[in-house]
């Protein structure tokens, strides 16, 4: 019994195993044959430099050396004994020389030596062809006041003109609408705006009034006028200017006209009106004593009063230019009586005359004195030069061509010694730097023509970059200079010393 039962399991483990192999056969399975490859690279770097100054031996032996031992380059020590004496000798040449004296650096851009910033017009004034008379700018530099009128011959008493203002810095100036409008019953000659109170400007007109008006006063800006009186002007007035008198802070208005009469307004506020304070005549017989015997019998007996300066160095001193030419210093403090009818002036005239200058050929239209030196004056007129005097002395110490019309205005650079421009009639302005080597302009604005004459100009004391220029054709352009025509340069005052001290040929 025991041996069947022990058979029994065999049997089933051997088909148990039968069984399995033929499982494990039928799920067999094979992946995909891997494939393998080789590759090299290989890259190949190089670099070669050298440097030798001397052959390598002697190189080591010179490094070698400590260094208070080591020799100089070869030749090095020769060459230096050889130029020596003429290295020295020009370095002495170039310690004496003046050639860059003048010279400066200009670190900025270089530009145009002028600009035009804007092109102010009166559409009214210019519709009725009226031309800018005069210019002047505020003491504050930025307002610019212009005076229309006519400049060329007839009857214009009747004319009605005005005086308008821009103001330059204000936000979105308009250069066709004026901040302010004066109407003025006849032509405006003249125009100065005060040192100190920039709201009041001095006028002188065609009928032979002088007025002050006061800007801040919109509705009625007449402060003070002299009226058709006795004491007052009969001819045209061609020239005012602001005087200083005796109580600080206070100014008179100097007036001169083409009547031979120069006089001194103060004003009454009280009353609106201009009282006379000083009066001058100028008459040939009373000019004084020269060589120009001739000039003076062709005159007549009076001395019509073109242009008119003071001197900023002596309150005492003022200039005068004539329509015959004559060229005049004048005395405030003259006590001598004018050889002329009293014309029922309330003050007695006097003759300021004590000296004379060479005459022009023809009338003198403008004088300016220097801001720099206390002798030296410009002066220009119908001649087309622009003289510069001394008042030293009667000949012009230089004189120089500017046009070949008339030039109407010249007037000095209030910041550079050597520097002043002039309006000429056939449109152009010139400006002249008497430091430079030649005398020709340093920079000309041709904009215009013989229909649009430059009758005036006015340098902004405030700001010397800006230059006022007024024509026949109504418009103002203000002017931008480059820095080299604003900048003074360290001898410049030497230079106009030197020119002033110079004795006329």
């Amino acid at each position: 019994m025991f041996t069947d039962e022990a058979q029994e399991p065999v049997s089933i483990r051997s088909a148990w195993r039968t069984s399995q192999q033929s499982a494990q056969d039928s799920i067999g399975c094979q992946t995909r044959a891997v494939h393998s490859a080789e590759a090299e690279v290989q890259t190949l770097s190089t670099a070669v430099s050298w440097t030798q100054t001397q052959p390598h031996d002697e190189a080591q032996e010179l490094l070698l050396q400590p260094a208070a031992d080591r020799l100089d380059p070869p030749g090095l020590k020769a060459f230096l004994q050889r130029v020596e004496d003429t290295v020295i000798r020009e370095l002495d040449r170039n310690g004496r020389s003046h050639a860059f004296d003048e010279f400066q650096v200009n670190w900025e851009d270089q530009s145009q030596p002028v600009s035009c910033l804007h092109c102010l017009q009166h559409p009214s004034a210019q519709e009725r062809g009226l031309h800018v008379t005069s210019v002047s700018w505020s003491c504050t530099g930025s307002v610019i006041a212009c005076a229309f009128g006519r400049t060329d011959d007839g009857d214009w008493i009747t004319e009605p003109s005005c005086v308008c203002t821009w103001n330059l810095d204000r936000r979105g100036l308009n250069p066709k609408q004026a901040d302010l409008v004066i109407d003025v019953a006849t032509a405006v000659t003249a125009l100065c705006c005060h040192p100190q109170q920039p709201a009041l400007i001095a006028g002188g007109l065609y009928s032979g009034e002088v007025v002050v008006w006061d800007t801040s006063r919109t509705q009625d800006p007449v402060l003070v006028q002299t009226g058709m009186s006795a004491d007052s002007h009969r001819e045209p007035v061609y020239q005012v200017a602001w005087v200083p008198l005796q109580k600080a802070g206070e100014f008179g208005v100097l007036s001169a006209c083409s009547g031979g009469r120069v006089l001194l307004w103060t004003g009454d506020l009280n009353e609106g009106r201009f009282v006379l304070n000083a009066a001058y005549a100028l008459v040939p017989q009373q000019v004084p004593h020269s060589s120009y015997v001739s000039f003076k019998a062709r005159g007549s007996s009076t001395v019509g009063v073109t242009s008119l300066a003071l001197s900023p160095w002596d309150p005492d001193t003022f200039l005068v230019g004539s329509e015959g030419g004559l060229l005049l210093r004048c005395s405030f403090s003259s006590q001598t009586p004018a050889a002329v009818p009293s014309e029922g002036h309330n003050v007695t005239l006097r003759a300021p005359a004590v000296f004379v200058f060479r005459p022009r050929s023809g009338p003198v239209h403008s004088i300016h004195c220097s801001p720099f030196h206390r002798n030296l004056f410009v002066s220009a007129g119908t001649d087309g030069r622009a003289h510069l005097h001394s008042l030293l002395q009667a000949d012009p110490l230089l004189s120089l061509r500017v046009s070949d019309s008339s030039v109407f205005q010249v007037q000095w650079s209030p910041s550079r010694p050597l520097v002043f421009a002039a309006a000429a009639a056939q449109g152009e302005v010139h400006i002249f730097d008497l430091g430079r080597r030649s005398l020709r302009p340093a920079a000309t604005i041709e904009q215009g023509g013989a229909d649009q004459a430059a009758t005036c100009l006015a340098f902004n004391s405030q700001n010397s970059h800006l230059l006022a220029l007024g024509r026949t054709n109504g418009t103002v352009c203000i002017w931008q200079l480059s820095h080299d025509l604003t900048e003074q340069s360290p001898r410049e005052i030497s230079q106009l010393e030197q020119i002033a001290n110079q004795v006329a040929a």
